[in-house]
């Protein structure tokens, strides 16, 4: 019989996820689209690491400095109460760190597409720049948003090696779907993990085919970039 409960913490971590990337991807992705700071490639590259990164390397790197013996985690967990290993906030930033270029890169493409007469005549009227950004460009930026979203909420859906690494196997608290699978795999439950895989496969199946369908052409060229 199927357990609800790693898919039910899968989709909560993919919801969380992709509404605190958004929240960071926007200024993030504002200020690289426009910025001609020498420190602006470093800060792209930095940005883009997860996408060839293996990952396993940032699980192992995060668990490191989330542990007590780090000066990091330490302080986390003495001074701010935050057990961050094997735990669902440990997932969160986790999922934050190894997500963020999918939905960065996306809003930085859709900035970079825009209109400079659009900026400029935002702030000969008055506006202030969060107005502008706001109100002005990300309105007309809207297949952008809609693919950074989409494509950060299946990429959280996806992790395996991150979320194995920083927060176990805990049912209840860290054992996601993708963990589920793998268990039912090594235990030779082949059925479960064919319903587990079904069920993830639709729904990503599902949410590519809604951005190819209203947003296909900017899809590929966002997928030609990303891979040059």
């Amino acid at each position: 019989m199927i357990d609800w409960d790693p898919l039910v913490l899968t989709f909560k971590l993919a919801a969380i996820t992709t509404g605190i990337l958004l929240v960071i991807a926007v200024p993030l992705a504002y200020y690289l689209a426009y910025s001609r700071s020498k420190l602006k490639p470093i800060l792209e590259t930095l940005v883009s690491m997860p996408l060839v990164l293996p990952p396993t390397v940032l699980g192992f790197y995060l668990l490191v400095t989330f542990s007590p013996g780090h000066p990091i985690g330490r302080f986390i967990e003495n001074e701010l109460g935050i057990q961050l290993l094997f735990s669902f906030p440990g997932l969160v930033i986790g999922s934050v760190i190894y997500s963020l270029p999918f939905m960065v890169q996306p809003i930085q493409a859709g900035f970079a597409g825009l209109p400079h007469a659009l900026k400029e005549a935002s702030y000969v009227l008055g506006k202030s720049r969060f107005t502008t950004v706001i109100r002005v460009l990300l309105p007309n930026m809207k297949p952008a948003l809609l693919s950074a979203v989409v494509l950060a909420f299946a990429h959280t859906v996806g992790e395996f090696g991150v979320v194995l690494m920083i927060g176990g196997n805990i049912p209840g608290r860290t054992r996601v779907a993708s963990i589920a699978v793998y268990d039912e795999v090594e235990a030779l439950n082949y059925d479960l993990a064919n319903t587990y895989s079904l069920i993830l496969f639709a729904i990503t199946f599902l949410l590519l085919l809604l951005v190819y369908l209203f947003n296909g052409g900017y899809l590929k060229r966002l997928f030609h970039k990303m891979r040059t």
